[in-house]
């Protein structure tokens, strides 16, 4: 796997690597997210929507499973699967309509359906460290692709 890692220390800096990585974005890119509560994942996400020209509010969708935002170049698939209590609940809400459409998707928690996620999948692992500073990030990219 291909790895990069970045390392922040502003929540700007961890908005701002979502948002190039929007930036380069190509239909049927899949990230899957993982990390603490609190690390920044819906902040990267809302970078990353940034970066897609999406304007509108980017908050995560905890009880809806699912928000789709259809403003900016691509359709844009914001998961947060953090209440899914199996991964079969994901076929009800048409999950690989989705993955395997025409747009991009982020999934936060998405090691409670790993197994469903395709080999192409890029994961990204946002971790803090307190004793590099209350707003230190480290962001690892894995099976990513520069396009």
């Amino acid at each position: 796997m291909n790895e990069i890692i970045y390392e922040t220390n502003a929540p700007k800096e961890t908005f701002e690597i979502g948002r190039k990585l929007g930036e380069k974005a190509l239909p049927g890119t899949i990230i899957a997210m993982s990390g603490d509560l609190g690390v920044g994942k819906t902040l990267f996400t809302q970078g990353f929507a940034k970066g897609l020209g999406i304007d509108e509010p980017v908050n995560s969708p905890t009880f809806t499973i699912l928000q789709v935002y259809d403003s900016g170049r691509l359709p844009f698939y914001h998961f947060d699967v953090y209440r899914v209590g199996d991964p079969e609940e994901m076929d009800e809400i048409g999950f690989e309509d989705y993955i395997f459409g025409e747009g991009v998707s982020i999934i936060e928690w998405a090691e409670l359906i790993e197994e469903l996620l395709p080999p192409e999948t890029v994961f990204v692992k946002i971790e803090k460290d307190t004793e590099k500073g209350f707003d230190y990030r480290k962001i690892t990219l894995d099976n990513f692709t520069e396009q």
